[in-house]
């Protein structure tokens, strides 16, 4: 073919098995009509000669170009997905087929799997395959590559393999059910649906009183007026927002995820439970912050709304454990990134009793702190040896004894649970932050 073993052709075409069969057999022939004189092997090489010119004659100049595109670049873990696969033919030699491999990453699944598809490619055509798949696990995917090859001239030539770039793929976590019916331990903005211990524009009732300059005649309880033969109003308690701060602890990895409906590790409980908390508070009209703990220290601003509920679920894509050489920052939670009104749930498997130092000091400090327990109660490490089972007692023992001084601390700790699991914690924690406080004289 005038190209030595190794080097690419200039055009991207090179001969195929087929090819090289059909050459050593018109050679054959023709080399044993020439040692023997028998004309009649000339004719038995000729159709082979004959037909390997005329397909040669429609050789292809150009290779075919692949292409990846879905509609479903967002999806929710779980869902089903369409990845359009086409090959584009721009040279004017129509192709036997196109040969195409799409590589998958580890959590994503296709109705046939990841096995070769053929399909035809007129000249100036486009061969088009779709393909069906389901999202197994929330995280950034990437779709690809996709490898493709051409056949021409009736199977004597095969293009090289020509790659296409990766198809980013976005699965967003599926989100626990999750409420929380309960009052916030205090609300700081002026709009909102919790009621602040503050009279003001509202819908709860906070009692009746005597008409004073300033109040809005609409506010007047007639019943009272004619009854006393002074004017009264009613009063309410003003509405406020909250700002509720998502804390993820991401130390440490435990448990195997089991993507979709299969065994949830730590990280997986963290995010989709992380996402079901602030899509409740979002959609109540409060503030919602994010926090990550650990080396890259992570920040997402509070805000709200549905464009903040879309940016949480961005921000959660890329939280990962991530080891460093440093310790994590200690001041990355200071005073001036975290409100002193401000609710802060903590999740977290306490791991790591830097984690537990972490929490502890947000409590010292004067905040709101709930810690939830992500680590998964069906979790049971592998130790061999005899002495296996005391070893997990004793860690286990040792995170109970964590668990019990967070408590003292005035830490509630709470198992995540899905759908009214911080309900009692934060009814609890409204009590106290709602209590009268006892001074000295």
């Amino acid at each position: 073919m005038g190209f030595r073993p190794g080097e690419e052709p200039a055009d991207g075409w090179v001969p195929t098995r087929a090819f090289g069969r059909a050459i050593l057999v018109t050679g054959l022939l023709v080399f044993l009509a020439a040692l023997t004189g028998r004309s009649d092997l000339v004719v038995l090489a000729a159709p082979f000669a004959l037909g390997t010119a005329l397909s040669l004659r429609r050789r292809p100049s150009s290779l075919p170009a692949p292409e990846l595109s879905t509609m479903d670049a967002r999806i929710v873990e779980g869902d089903d997905f369409t990845v359009g696969v086409s090959v584009a033919n721009p040279d004017p030699v129509a192709l036997d087929l196109v040969l195409l491999r799409l590589w998958l990453p580890r959590w994503v699944r296709v109705r046939h799997g990841d096995h070769p598809y053929a399909a035809p490619a007129a000249a100036g055509s486009l061969a088009e395959v779709d393909l069906s798949g389901t999202a197994m696990r929330w995280g950034r995917h990437a779709l690809g590559p996709l490898s493709v090859y051409g056949v021409a001239c009736d199977g004597l030539l095969v293009s090289l393999r020509v790659d296409c770039e990766p198809l980013p793929l976005k699965a967003y976590p599926a989100t626990d059910p999750f409420r929380a019916d309960e009052a916030m331990p205090r609300a700081a903005g002026l709009v909102g649906q919790h009621h602040s211990r503050l009279t003001g524009e509202g819908g709860e009732l906070a009692g009746v009183r005597e008409f004073a300059p300033g109040d809005r005649l609409r506010r007047i309880d007639w019943r009272v007026t004619l009854r006393t033969r002074r004017v009264h109003v009613v009063s309410t308690l003003s509405d406020r927002d909250a700002e509720v701060v998502l804390l993820l602890d991401l130390l440490h990895e435990a448990g195997e995820s089991g993507g979709t409906g299969g065994a949830a590790s730590v990280m997986d409980t963290t995010v989709r439970a992380a996402a079901g908390i602030a899509e409740h508070y979002l959609h109540r009209g409060d503030r919602v912050a994010m926090l990550e703990y650990g080396f890259r220290a992570r920040r997402l601003r509070p805000a709200t709304g549905r464009r903040q509920y879309l940016t949480v679920l961005e921000w959660l894509l890329d939280a990962r454990p991530s080891g460093g050489a440093y310790e994590p920052s200690a001041g990355a939670f200071g005073a001036h990134l975290l409100s002193s009104n401000a609710l802060v749930i903590v999740l977290t498997p306490l791991l790591d009793q830097r984690s537990a130092a972490m929490v502890a000091g947000l409590a010292r400090s004067g905040r709101f702190v709930v810690a939830v327990d992500t680590l998964p109660s069906d979790l049971n490490p592998s130790i061999d040896g005899n002495w296996g089972p005391l070893a997990h007692r004793l860690w286990r023992m040792s995170r109970e004894n964590v668990i019990g001084l967070l408590r003292e601390h005035g830490v509630p700790v709470v198992g995540w649970a899905g759908a009214g699991s911080l309900d009692q914690v934060l009814r609890d924690v409204t009590r106290m932050a709602t209590a009268p406080k006892v001074g000295r004289r």
